[in-house]
């Protein structure tokens, strides 16, 4: 009898939680019939519509989605070393972004860069044929270098003693240092860069141009802008060329952070006088 008794209101119990969900939804349901039919919200709706009707995929997009799920070749850096830069890409793009060294993790940089404007400066003649025909979009030039990897104690010397490496800060061009590259395609120097990755010339063997002098002209390209800072993002920064032009001519002081290989800088514009010295 007790038992019987207890069973009963059990199923007591779910025949009123039942009739609750039953309430709970049909109010529900009503909230969105009344819902739908609301003037505010078909206009919303209608917007939402239109909008998914019309926004495409950016085609540099599209392009770079297809060339990576096509292709087996391996991207030059690590996914940490490319977060680095890409956190300063959701900043400040689209903007201007100089780019040492064609590879193939070029359409990425300039995919991620949207609607702004990708420069990448390149060795190898054969390299850029090669790449550029692959992907038609990407913006290159060549570049030639007359220094050898084993000069860079030297070129490390000169930089360091010489006034005017160290005092006048200005366009490259007009430099007197023996580190500042005046060759460099036009728009290199006419145009404000935003952000700048050295990731070339060829550095690994003692006859191999090395970066001394590119590390040495971007510290002048970013001072020498109007206003505001540049970006600057030195790959295999633990080799000894990397490390010891970055922390002379880039400066210890503007390092922003390093992860892995990857050094960044950001340095001011010294265009306004008020910074005097070459590092702070």
């Amino acid at each position: 009898m007790k038992e019987h008794q207890v069973t009963s209101k059990n199923s007591h119990t779910m025949i009123i939680n039942k009739l609750i969900l039953s309430c709970i939804f049909f109010i529900f349901l009503l909230y969105l019939i009344l819902r739908a039919n609301s003037p505010s919200f078909k206009l919303r709706n209608l917007s939402i519509s239109y909008q998914s009707t019309c926004n495409k995929i950016p085609s540099s997009l599209a392009e770079s989605l297809l060339h990576y799920a096509t292709t087996n070749r391996t991207i030059q850096q690590q996914h940490a070393e490319i977060s680095v830069t890409l956190r300063v890409l959701e900043k400040k793009s689209p903007c201007n972004f100089l780019v040492f060294g064609l590879g193939h993790d070029s359409l990425m940089w300039s995919s991620l860069n949207h609607n702004g404007r990708t420069i990448f400066i390149e060795e190898n003649i054969h390299w850029i044929d090669k790449i550029t025909k692959e992907i038609p979009s990407l913006e290159a030039y060549h570049q030639t270098y007359d220094t050898r990897l084993d000069q860079a104690p030297e070129l490390l010397s000169i930089g360091k003693r010489e006034d005017s490496c160290k005092k006048l800060v200005g366009d490259p061009r007009n430099s007197k240092c023996p580190l500042a590259l005046t060759n460099f395609p036009k728009e290199v120097y006419e145009i404000e860069w935003d952000l700048i990755m050295i990731d070339a010339p060829t550095g690994a063997y003692y006859d191999l141009p090395g970066r001394m002098k590119v590390i040495y002209t971007v510290g002048l390209l970013a001072r020498n802008r109007e206003h505001g800072e540049t970006d600057v993002f030195v790959h295999d920064c633990l080799r000894y060329v990397e490390d010891k032009f970055s922390k002379n001519f880039l400066c210890e002081g503007f390092i922003r952070e390093q992860v892995m290989n990857l050094r960044h800088f950001t340095i001011p514009s010294y265009r306004g006088g008020s910074i005097k010295s070459f590092c702070p």
